[in-house]
């Protein structure tokens, strides 16, 4: 189980049930803690070697799995009030080692990168539509977030 250095960040370990036909692969449930209201399911590919970053939501938390190929996520917390601010934290996410949920709530800066050779696959359950006035996004290699992709 991976344990988050931020507050508000969690972890669930997902269930895979597999057999040489392939495998179902949990995500979230309603009776699931992480569980609060559905907004929206979406899916977001990325392609070997390449950053996706950095992004922050206002008012959506996200709920991401990667189902498929592997990733590195980053979370940077620069909430004023946070007893975890200036906190930067990262984590291997993917199959078959680290199939997790991970929980992001509101104004925390997000972005992930593609590892291995293969592109990735992220499922985001979050619990409310993706809204383009409620997200701030800055440059991957901006000097605002201490971490070098």
């Amino acid at each position: 189980m991976i344990e988050s250095k931020i507050e508000g960040v969690s972890f669930q370990p997902l269930k895979v049930i597999s057999d040489e036909r392939g495998a179902v692969l949990h995500m979230l449930r309603n009776s699931d803690p992480f569980f609060k209201v559905f907004g929206e399911i979406y899916f977001s590919e990325i392609n070997p070697g390449i950053v996706k970053a950095w992004k922050r939501n206002k008012k959506q938390t996200q709920n991401l799995a990667v189902p498929m190929g592997i990733i590195h996520l980053v979370i940077y917390d620069d909430r004023p009030n946070s007893v975890t601010s200036g906190v930067l934290f990262d984590c291997i996410l993917g199959r078959p080692e680290n199939y997790n949920l991970i929980r992001i709530p509101p104004f925390l800066w997000y972005g992930f990168q593609c590892l291995g050779e293969v592109p990735a696959l992220i499922a985001n359950c979050a619990d409310r539509p993706h809204n383009n006035t409620e997200s701030e996004k800055i440059d991957p290699n901006s000097d605002f977030i201490p971490h070098n992709w």
